[in-house]
Order: structure tokens, then sequence, then C-alpha cells
């Protein structure tokens, strides 16, 4: 009886058993079946794609760090500007901050010095330029001011600066006259250049100068210079160099000769004719004209005392013939 009741027991425990087994493999499955979710796609999506390819572009990052700041700030800048009494009253203090700086005594100028120049110049340079003193420096407009003072004739180069202390310095290179041109009934000063320097009322306000006369003689000063160089042997007797058709040169002697020089080398033919007359002292005799024109034929043009002297001899010799 006890075994056939412990079989009994223990059928029915292990039958419990197996009900228990069966109960949780049976929830086990149902309930493994509803906590599995479906597999997600790895894969972003098309518009994420896209943000992320934008993103990686360097120019729109490029944008996103300098261009965008820029533009914000430029739209809040011309907001701002876009009110007429905003930009009048940047324009007012911008300006006040200007004129402060610009009105320091550091850079005021106080007076102005001119050197090199003779007080003519001095006085002219004066009136030209009225400025009126302390004025800023930055109100000095230095390079007009120069072209200002060029204008003057007589000045050859003009140099402008503000020296420490505020002094306005106006360096001034003179022309120097080196000849006198006869012209029109006026008599100017010129340069080696030809450039004018002054005007002169009277000959002898500047005799120590030689003279030169004709249309076009200021275009040829240099070759001038040095017939009146080469014609030193003529001494006083030289009286100065007449242009002739703006293209050759006669030289006036005080004794009322003349020497016509040649288009081409004048200086040579100039030459022959001192050499000349210092072996035969040609100049010495009764000649209005020594023609050079044509180097080699010279021509000797009598004067009339000499002429009427030359017909009575050969009247005489005629006469002696006969």
């Amino acid at each position: 009886m006890r075994s056939l009741m412990r079989r009994t027991g223990g059928g029915r425990r292990s039958g419990e058993y197996h009900a228990v087994a069966a109960s949780r493999r049976s929830g086990s499955r149902t309930g493994g079946a509803s906590a599995v979710a479906p597999a997600r796609d790895p894969a972003p999506s098309r518009l994420a794609y896209k943000v992320n390819r934008l993103w990686l572009t360097p120019a729109f990052r490029s944008f996103l760090r300098v261009g965008l700041p820029v533009v914000v700030v430029a739209g809040a800048v011309g907001g701002y500007f876009a009110n007429p009494a905003n930009r009048e009253a940047v324009g007012d203090k911008l300006t006040q901050i200007q004129r402060s700086v610009q009105e320091r005594p550091e850079f005021m100028v106080k007076l102005m010095a001119v050197e090199g120049a003779t007080p003519v110049v001095d006085e002219a340079v004066r009136q030209m330029l009225p400025i009126d003193f302390p004025i800023s420096s930055f109100d000095l407009d230095l390079e007009a001011m120069r072209l200002e003072i060029t204008k003057l004739d007589v000045v050859e180069k003009a140099e402008l600066r503000v020296r420490p202390g505020g002094v306005l310095e106006v360096a001034i290179t003179e022309r120097q006259p080196v000849i006198v041109w006869r012209h029109d009934g006026i008599l100017d000063l010129l340069d080696p250049t030809g450039h004018r320097v002054a005007s002169l009322l009277e000959r002898k306000g500047r005799s120590d100068l030689p003279l030169i006369a004709g249309e076009g003689a200021d275009k040829a000063v240099q070759e001038a210079l040095d017939l009146i160089e080469t014609a030193r042997p003529f001494g006083q007797n030289l009286r100065g160099l007449v242009r002739v058709g703006e293209r050759r040169w006669d030289v006036v002697l005080a004794s009322r000769q003349r020497i016509l020089l040649p288009e081409a080398d004048p200086v040579a033919a100039l030459e022959q004719v001192i050499a000349l007359d210092q072996a035969q002292e040609v100049m010495a005799r009764d000649l209005t004209v020594v023609d050079m024109r044509n180097p080699l034929r010279p021509t000797l043009r009598l004067g009339e005392p000499a002429v009427e002297e030359l017909r009575r001899i050969r009247a005489i010799e005629f006469g002696a013939d006969d």
C-alpha cells in the first residue's frame, strides 16, 4: 500500500513538475514572441544624409563661421545707418574727433620760412601763399603749394616741408640768367636751357651778360653760349649774336662788322675767321661782312670807303694802261 501510495504521490508530483515546466516553456515562448522588435535600418534618412553632406562642404562651413556673422553685422549696421539722423550724428562725431586730433599743438604751423630766395622772390612767394597762421599741418596741401610756386619763371625748383616747431620751410632754387635776349622790343633774361628768368627795363641792368637777338634765339641758347665762348678773342668788340631765320647765327661786332655763320657747325666757321684774323688781321681792315655761310668759299664785303678807294686805284691803273 505504502509503495503504491508513494508511486501515486510521486506521480502527482512529477506530473505537476511537467505541467509547471510546460507552462513555463509556453510562457517563455509567448513572452519572447511579444518582446522581439523588428530590426532597425542603420542607413540615415535622405534629409539627414543631405544635411551631413552639406556640413562637410568647406564653403558652407566657412559661410557659417565667417559669412553669416558678416551678413548679420552688415545688416545691423545698414539698418542703423538707414536713418539719416543716425548718419548725421555719426558724421558729426567723426568730424569732431578728427578736428580734435588735427588741432593738437604739435600739428600746428605757426610761421613760414623761405630759404634760398632773393628778397624779391621771397616777397612774391609770400604773396602767392596767403596762409593764415596758425594753421594745422593737415590743412596744408604741400604739393599744390609747390606747383603754385614753380609757376614763377625765376623758380627752378621748390621744396616744402613742415619742420619741428611748427615752421613751414620753403626751399627755393632760383634760375641763374646767363644771357640777355632782345625780341619784340623786350629784354628777357634766359637761363642755359632758354627758360625765361625775368625781364629787364634797360640793357645796362645786366651789361655783364652777352646779348642775343632774333626770333627763336631762346631755343638755341646753348649754341649761342658756345659761339660767345669761341668769340672771346674779339673781346669788347663783340656786341652780340643775331638769330637769322631761326636756323643760323650772325656775329655782330661793335665796329659794325658782321660774320655770317653757316647753319651747320657754326663754331668751326667762327674759329676759321678768328684764325684768319690773327694771321692777317682781316677784321682790322675796312670790311662790313665776312660771309662764312659756305665755309669752302669765304666771301668778304668791303666798306663803302674801301670800295671807292678800290675804284680809284683801278681807274688809275686803267688810265696808266691807256
